[in-house]
C-alpha cells in the first residue's frame, strides 16, 4: 500500500525536483502539497506549488495549502540561487484559484481524515506550517505517522550563516517548537545532503523535452547551475530536498542515529543553529533520528532514475 504523505515545500528548485518524483511515485500517495515561505515569499511559494502541479498534471491532484507570513517575517530568502521567482525565472502562468485554505489547516485536516499514524509529513522548507498545525491542534503531534525534515547540521557549518542552515534560520522558533514536540521525527542534515552534487553529466541523463517532466526540469535547472557556478565556483548543484525525499522512499540507503536535538533561537551569532547533546553521558532526552551517513552513489543513482521513472509514468498516465 502506498504511503500517505504531505509535502510541505518552499519551491525552490530542489523542492520542485522532489515534487516531480513524489507525484508519480507508486510508493507514495501525495494527499497534499502545502506551501511555506523560505526560498521565496509565502505568496510566491503558493504560486510556485500551483505552477508545478499544473505543469506536471499528475493523475491525482493533491490538496494545496496556502503559505502565510511567519510570525517574525522571513529574515532571508533563496532567490539569489533559485531565480527571481524561485523557479529559475521561468514565470509559469497559473490559473486563478479561489478559497485556498491555509497550509496549517490543510495539514490538520489531512492528518485527522487519514487517521492516527497514517500520514507522514515531508518537510522540505522552514517548519512554520508544522509548528502552526501543532498549535492549532495540540493532539496532532501524536497523530502524525512521522515528520521527515530537511535541515540543520550536526558537525558541519551552516549554509546561510556560519552556524545555521537555511530552513532553520528562516523560522527558528517554529523549528524549536517542532523539535520539542511529541512527534516522531527524522532529520536529514547538511552533513549528508551536501555530499551530493548534481553535475552537468547527470543533468544530461535527465528526461528529455518530449516529456512533461523533462520539459519542466530542463526549464528550471539551467539558471540554478549558472548561479552555483557564479556564487560558489561549483560545476553542479546541491539538491538537499531531493536527497531528503530519497530518505523517505529509499531509507535503506541511509544510516540513522538516535539523537537529542534542539534549535537556538536567541544567539547573537548562532540563531537557527541546530544543537545536539553529544556528550559522553547525554542529559537531554533523545527526540529524533538523524541521518549521519548514506550510500552517496546509490542515492545519486536513485535520484536520476526517479526522475526518469516519473517522466515515463507521467506520459503513461
Amino acid at each position: 500500500m502506498a504511503k500517505k504523505v504531505i509535502l510541505d515545500v518552499d519551491p525552490g528548485i530542489d523542492d520542485a525536483l522532489a515534487l516531480c518524483m513524489a507525484l508519480f511515485d507508486p510508493q507514495l500517495e501525495v494527499v497534499a502539497v502545502t506551501a511555506v515561505g523560505g526560498n521565496c515569499s509565502p505568496h510566491q511559494a503558493t504560486r510556485n506549488v500551483q505552477a508545478i502541479i499544473e505543469q506536471l498534471d499528475p493523475p491525482r491532484w493533491p490538496r494545496l495549502g496556502e503559505a502565510s507570513e511567519p510570525d517574525e517575517g522571513l529574515p532571508v530568502d533563496g532567490r539569489h540561487l533559485h531565480g527571481i521567482d524561485g523557479l529559475g525565472g521561468a514565470h509559469f502562468d497559473v490559473a486563478e484559484l479561489h478559497h485556498l485554505h491555509p497550509s496549517e489547516k490543510v495539514i490538520c485536516d489531512q492528518v485527522r481524515d487519514a487517521g492516527e499514524g497514517a500520514v507522514t509529513i515531508v518537510a522540505l522548507g522552514p517548519l512554520t506550517n508544522i509548528a502552526r498545525a501543532f498549535q492549532r491542534d495540540p493532539e496532532l503531534p501524536s497523530l502524525v505517522g512521522g515528520i521527515v525534515m530537511m535541515g540543520g547540521a550536526v558537525a558541519r557549518p551552516g549554509n546561510i550563516t556560519p552556524a545555521a542552515e537555511f530552513n532553520m534560520f528562516c523560522d527558528p522558533a517554529s523549528a524549536q517548537a517542532v523539535f520539542r514536540s511529541r512527534s516522531t521525527k527524522t532529520l536529514i542534515p547538511l552533513d549528508v545532503t551536501n555530499r551530493i552534487v548534481l553535475s552537468y553529466d547527470l543533468f544530461n541523463q535527465l528526461p528529455d523535452v518530449s516529456t512533461k517532466v523533462g520539459r519542466f526540469v530542463r526549464t528550471i535547472l539551467p539558471p540554478v547551475f549558472r548561479s552555483y557556478r557564479q556564487q560558489f565556483g561549483l560545476e553542479g548543484i546541491h539538491v538537499h530536498d531531493t536527497v531528503t525525499l530519497m530518505a523517505v522512499t529509499h531509507p535503506e540507503l541511509f544510516t540513522m542515529q538516535e539523537m537529542a536535538g534542539d534549535v537556538e533561537i536567541a544567539g547573537e551569532l548562532t540563531t537557527g543553529m541546530t544543537v545536539f547533546d553529544r556528550r559522553r553521558v547525554p542529559v537531554w532526552r533523545r527526540n529524533m533520528d538523524v541521518a549521519m551517513d548514506m550510500q552517496t552513489d546509490a542515492v545519486t543513482e536513485a535520484i536520476v532514475h526517479g526522475l526518469s521513472d516519473a517522466a515515463h509514468r507521467a506520459e503513461r498516465d
